[in-house]
């Protein structure tokens, strides 16, 4: 099936927000089209969230074209056409589903290929993309109550077959849900795969804090890293969780099995020294870009700053709590 591409009907009405004062279709051709493959309709591809955000980022970044200093201002790049190959589905089903309502369904995956040239006969641009939307990870370091030196990284171990690995090792991760509610899933994920317990307000995203502090380019992306930009969309927001636990406590976290078993996650955790991070998180890059922006932004202070602010609020929080109420008194 073959139709033509409107733009509005695709854009996520979060980042269209960005485009408010923009012209995001300059450097969409009038007669683009959209191909797609057996198994998904237009209607199905118009409410995907994951081929919504991917439209619309890359909607936006083709009009940026036209700016100052862009490499391509002069010879700017026009999308054509996108084919949707394939596409992969999962059952949506949440706890308050009743077990005889029939599961809802969205999209999981999808392949694309984008035609995107700048004139007549030219190259076109690698267009060939995995669509999987984004994903939350998290550096989870436990400290012994005992000690102020010690410090242990929580790692899971488990079947990664697209790696072709049975016990890969990296730091506890997951994929967004629908909702893209990142700071909730971020905690899901904790959960269910180390059993530990955190608030929100003990969460802190690094990768969101590192942009801040960087002079990036104005290109609209989302404020997480990119894996693997020549193959993906995939985006990871990287979390901080810092715990004090009884030393018995983080023992039993070491060859923990955990996972949901439903959902075919078998998962044992293993507990790593900090220092030996680098070497045994290596094969992950999740693992890698978390120890790296938890060096860059302690050394460069930005860290503790943000450290300290938290310890301060949290102060100020009990001192409202525990202040008595002075009751007025009558003066006779």
């Amino acid at each position: 099936m073959t139709f033509d591409l409107a733009p509005k009907d695709f854009l996520d009405d979060e980042l269209a927000k960005k485009a408010a004062a923009q012209e995001p279709f300059k450097y969409i051709d009038e007669t683009a089209v959209v191909e797609l493959c057996n198994g998904i309709t237009r209607e199905q591809l118009s409410s995907c969230g994951i081929f919504r955000a991917w439209f619309t980022t890359l909607a936006l970044n083709l009009q940026l074209q036209d700016k100052e200093g862009h490499p391509f201002q002069e010879k700017p790049f026009i999308l054509q056409k996108i084919m949707v190959q394939s596409v992969d589905w999962i059952e949506d089903k949440k706890p308050s589903d009743k077990p005889e309502e029939t599961p809802r369904r969205r999209i999981l995956f999808l392949k694309i290929d984008s035609l995107i040239t700048n004139g007549p006969g030219k190259p076109k641009l690698p267009g060939i993309a995995f669509l999987r939307g984004g994903s939350v990870a998290m550096l989870v370091i436990v400290k012994p109550k005992d000690s102020r030196q010690e410090r242990f990284v929580v790692l899971t171990e488990q079947a990664r077959i697209p790696g072709g690995s049975m016990r890969f090792k990296e730091i506890p991760a997951g994929m967004l849900d629908a909702d893209n509610n990142i700071v909730g899933k971020a905690i899901t994920e904790i959960e269910e795969e180390t059993e530990l317990k955190f608030k929100p307000s003990e969460l802190i995203n690094l990768t969101e804090l590192s942009i801040q502090a960087a002079s990036h380019s104005s290109e609209f992306l989302q404020r997480a890293m990119y894996p693997s930009p020549g193959g993906s969309d995939e985006f990871i927001s990287i979390f901080l969780c810092i715990k004090e636990l009884d030393r018995l406590e983080i023992q039993q976290l070491q060859n923990k099995l955990t996972g949901i078993r439903t959902r075919g996650e078998l998962i044992k955790l293993s507990l790593c020294p900090y220092e030996d991070l680098w070497k045994e998180g290596a094969r992950d890059a999740k693992t890698l870009a978390a120890w790296t922006l938890y060096e860059g932004l302690l050394r460069s202070g930005v860290l503790q700053r943000k450290l300290d602010e938290r310890k301060g609020k949290a102060i100020r929080a009990l001192q409202d709590r525990t202040v008595p109420v002075q009751e007025d008194s009558d003066d006779d």
